[in-house]
């Protein structure tokens, strides 16, 4: 419901209610709204950028240092899949843990003593090699001089610090393997926003380069804020099992809640001040107006949901706020 408050007197005066509160009475037609419940839902849109998921992220480090014999995983950004052989290698700490092996089970059948042959496993197990590599050892009489580099997982490599021919050392990161079966999109909330983004029931990303839309879940919002922008990072998780959405893509966040009953004002009875969010409610005379402070958050282009600081059925002044606000710092209401 609207109405036009005609004021008849020249210059505005701070007036002062029965109950003492301090009022800005105004001199000029004034338009007025009331505060409504409202069944409604917000939609927002964010933007950010696609990331590894870190969970996803293997390196292939070998406990002990070689020789690249054979160099299977030779290009960057090859697709390999788990326990593929990714290089053939010839390691002297390897082939002498391997001898070590062999030569304490044939003891152990001649003496009947096992604890040599669990003692020379371990070696192998935490030197890193493979069960089914050990377990072949164990059926063979003689030790094969070289082992394999499988990979840990299934993805990409993104890494590759090798080539055929080449040495490396122990603890060195020969690849990097990244799996996009899941994918991480990061994506920049301005602190006002952080309430009603995290109060959202549905995520969906797009990006310009797929038609399709994904649905994001689990949001996390990171505990810090960026000192430099003033904005901090929401993370959302997204499937990805055939590798189309890729780390760097931007994209854009759509962010929706359920329908719900609210109280709500349209944005221009509203008025941001040090931070604050103020509304002037209708006081008890017929042209005074009490800056309240509120708590809103927005709906859509056009309207604030009002968390608190007003309630159902109060009237505000729902247009020319700056001129209000004027005389309100005039009679030092804030």
């Amino acid at each position: 419901m609207k109405k036009s408050l005609l004021i008849l007197m020249l210059l505005p005066t701070l007036y002062v209610t029965a109950a003492e509160k301090p009022t800005v009475e105004q001199l000029f037609n004034v338009q007025t709204v009331k505060v409504k419940k409202v069944s409604a839902a917000f939609k927002r849109q964010f933007y950010g950028l696609l990331k590894t998921d870190d969970a996803l992220i293997h390196e292939v480090v070998p406990r002990y240092g070689g020789y690249v014999v054979k160099l299977y995983a030779d290009r960057v950004y090859m697709r390999v899949k788990e326990g593929q052989v990714l290089a053939k290698v010839y390691s002297p700490e390897v082939f002498k843990a391997k001898e070590e092996y062999i030569n304490s089970i044939n003891y152990a059948k001649r003496r009947g003593n096992s604890n040599m042959v669990e003692s020379a496993k371990l070696k192998l197990e935490l030197l890193g090699i493979g069960k089914e590599e050990i377990a072949a050892l164990a059926r063979g009489k003689k030790s094969d001089p070289y082992t394999f580099v499988k990979a840990p997982s299934s993805g990409f490599v993104f890494e590759k610090n090798l080539s055929e021919g080449s040495a490396f050392n122990a603890k060195s990161s020969l690849f990097k393997i990244v799996s996009l079966d899941n994918i991480w999109m990061e994506a920049k909330v301005s602190e006002p926003d952080i309430r009603t983004l995290m109060g959202a029931s549905k995520f969906i990303v797009s990006t310009k380069a797929l038609p399709e839309r994904f649905e994001a879940h689990k949001p996390l919002l990171y505990p810090s804020i960026d000192p430099e922008n003033g904005l901090a990072t929401l993370r959302l998780e997204i499937k990805n099992p055939k590798a189309r959405l890729l780390p760097g893509m931007f994209a854009t966040l759509t962010a929706e809640s359920k329908s719900e009953s609210m109280p709500m004002l349209p944005r221009t009875a509203v008025i941001r001040k040090m931070g604050r969010w103020y509304a002037f409610r209708a006081g008890e005379f017929e042209g005074e107006y009490e800056p309240v402070e509120v708590e809103v958050k927005p709906i859509d282009s056009e309207h604030y949901a009002v968390l608190s600081g007003l309630s159902e059925g109060d009237e505000v002044v729902s247009k020319a706020l700056f001129l209000i606000d004027s005389d309100a710092q005039i009679n030092g209401l804030f």
